[in-house]
């Protein structure tokens, strides 16, 4: 990656560390060891890390007593709720809260196993086996809820914490190539450097055919591959970590898909937008996230048996400047997701809330803001490429576009598992992500250079045409979904954003090769935005644009009777191109962030549904047969009845 400068910085601790400055900010310098943004004459400070709350301190620093587990949780004031987690009943295991609390004072709880947690409280048997896995809940003081854990422990008193303990996951995911016929992954996280191993068998012919992975070296995030998987079939895994007394097991069940083109009977999932408003209390507000309706949007995907869920953005409230709050959200997403995805898989991609900044003090709700750098190891799309497990088939970065200013090195972040497809029996999903390279404040400041929500940059777009004539030439295929966070044609109060910024052309990404430099970008989010429409069009396989973004589920036939752009618009107009065909966009961004109502656009009129209820969509594949069902998960009441699209 070019740089402007070598730098030592040194924030909040006080402690100095090198950081390179990425050539696509020029207005970006280092001044006595700090970050200052550069307009002429006007200078704008790095803005210092504002994190509340680590994920390390809430997960409390559990350590064994005489008496039960005690928790270090630094300066907090609150109290803490805890129960065990019971593996044998039920399939989804979540904690079964004890009727009381421990208080936490300066940081310091300590759960009374030995006292409270004996005889008809003993659910688990921890008093005969020495072993078991309690959960936690840490509530701060004004009743936010601020982290959910779990912890193994052994030991009949004095308790010792099992080093071992796998805290987050284990999750199934397709294979890094995007199949899920033959071969799968398994992640999961331990509570300190453990070795690991995953076995599986399949159901119905037990104990022959195992197949072991392991791993020798210690480490406590696990991905772990299977290969050589028959399709269709119901497998066993388990998961191992440790060793001798410091063991630990969990085990579920996932069934592979079947033989590309079987075009068996299925159903998937879809929502996006579950970050935690500023209202409605209780697990509506586990930091970062709306727990409550995301774990309802789980459970019905699971007792639809969804084949799996796809979740395409704003996962997290975000806009942060801090890698630790920004690592418990995503933790707190995923523990809520936990229970169901032992058996589904999840995939993810990147919204504007997902993102991870530098801010500088100035102007705006976020100061002036850019992509996190440095690139490879500090950006939005770094984070979360090591907070999920994506397939990693997708498009390596903006690098070699005609305006990348230094082609022969890497100054954009990766596309590296924000971005990519995937296949199950006769559908693909491709995944885009609306939010690359992201710079909040860039229409307000263009100076910074940065990427704006909702435009999707050449690259990717170039990725995403050979992407599909590939697909469309699969006789194995019969349906193909294009999902990304951001609508192309907004209805909601993204209106002033997305694809459509109120009609206006002139917003765009900013790529300067110098701090006085043109903006080397050409084409105005409209123009973008029918570019992207104009290369789905190109592929008859593709049936829908799966988005989110607003908080409303609504749906929008778009045909050549459809409006789409602004009075007196001067450019191409898309419905003219030859291939030009009917397409749904499917907006789902009610997965319970703040609702958002509907707004006056040019294409109002062919929107056939609009509902502010929290939904899950639900899509049924029989054959070459579509189907959509639009269900409330809190109320199960049916928003768009199972109906052909």
């Amino acid at each position: 990656m070019k740089t402007n400068t070598f730098i030592l910085l040194s924030l909040l601790t006080g402690h100095s560390y090198a950081i390179d400055i990425p050539s696509l900010h020029p207005n970006i310098v280092e001044n006595n060891g700090n970050l200052l943004l550069i307009n002429k004459t006007q200078q704008y400070p790095f803005k210092p890390i504002e994190s509340p709350w680590t994920l390390t301190q809430l997960m409390g620093h559990p350590e064994g007593t005489d008496q039960g587990i005690q928790f270090h949780f630094g300066t907090l004031q609150g109290k803490l709720h805890y129960g065990f987690i019971k593996f044998t009943d039920g399939r989804y295991p979540q904690t079964i809260f004890y009727d009381t609390t421990v208080p936490i004072r300066d940081g310091e709880a300590q759960v009374p196993l030995c006292d409270k947690l004996r005889g008809v409280y003993d659910i688990v048997d921890w008093t005969t086996q020495g072993r078991g896995v309690l959960g936690y809940r840490v509530e701060q003081a004004d009743g936010l809820l601020l982290y959910d854990g779990k912890i193994g422990f052994t030991g009949k008193c004095p308790i010792q914490v099992n080093p071992a303990s796998i805290i987050e996951g284990p999750f199934v995911h397709f294979a890094a190539d995007g199949q899920f016929d033959h071969s799968l992954r398994i992640s999961f996280d331990t509570f300190q450097p453990t070795v690991a191993t995953v076995s599986i068998h399949p159901q119905s012919n037990y104990p022959c055919r195992v197949q072991v992975v392991m791993a020798d070296t210690p480490a406590t995030h696990h991905e772990m591959t299977l290969t050589h998987l028959s399709p269709a079939t119901e497998y066993m895994y388990t998961v191992t970590t440790g060793q001798g007394n410091s063991s630990y097991t969990e085990s579920y069940t996932v069934t592979t898909a079947p033989l590309p083109g079987s075009r068996q009977p299925m159903v998937f999932a879809y929502a996006c937008d579950s970050r935690q408003g500023k209202s409605g209390g209780g697990e509506q507000q586990m930091e970062g996230v709306n727990a409550y309706i995301l774990k309802k949007i789980a459970a019905l995907a699971r007792l639809k048996n969804a084949a799996f869920l796809q979740f395409s953005g704003d996962l997290i409230r975000g806009y942060s400047n801090s890698v630790d709050l920004t690592r418990l959200q995503f933790r707190n997403w995923k523990r809520v997701m936990e229970p169901f995805a032992h058996y589904l898989p999840i995939l993810t991609t990147m919204g504007n809330h997902d993102s991870l900044l530098h801010i500088f003090t100035g102007r705006g709700k976020y100061g002036i803001s850019v992509d996190a750098f440095p690139y490879a190891t500090a950006s939005a799309e770094a984070m979360f490429a090591r907070q999920f497990v994506n397939p990693t088939n997708g498009p390596v970065s903006e690098d070699d576009s005609p305006y990348d200013p230094h082609p022969v090195v890497q100054d954009f972040p990766s596309y590296a598992e924000n971005v990519f497809y995937y296949l199950y029996d006769n559908i693909a999903m491709v995944v885009l992500n609306t939010d690359y390279w992201y710079s909040p404040t860039l229409e307000e400041s263009p100076f910074t250079g940065g990427n704006l929500h909702g435009y999707l940059m050449d690259q990717q777009l170039a990725w995403l045409e050979t992407t599909l004539n590939q697909l469309e030439q699969n006789p194995a295929l019969d349906f193909i979904f294009v999902t990304q966070h951001a609508p192309a044609l907004p209805n909601g109060n993204h209106v002033q954003d997305s694809m459509w910024y109120h009609g206006n052309n002139a917003p765009r990404a900013v790529v300067k090769s110098s701090v006085e430099g043109d903006n080397l970008i050409t084409h105005g989010i409209i123009e973008q935005r029918d570019k992207f429409l104009q290369i789905l069009m190109q592929s008859p396989k593709v049936v829908a644009i799966l988005a989110g973004d607003e908080h409303n589920f609504n749906i929008l036939k778009i045909t050549k009777d459809t409006p789409l752009y602004p009075n007196g618009w001067e450019h191409e107009d898309i419905r003219n191109y030859p291939k030009f065909r009917p397409l749904y966009q499917i907006t789902n961004g009610a997965a319970g962030a703040p609702y958002s109502g509907r707004e006056l656009v040019p294409w109002s009129a062919s929107v056939q549904k609009f509902s502010n209820q929290n939904a899950v969509v639900l899509f049924y594949v029989t054959g070459q047969s579509l189907q959509m069902e639009v269900l409330n998960p809190d109320t199960l009441d049916v928003i768009w009845p199972k109906q052909a699209l």
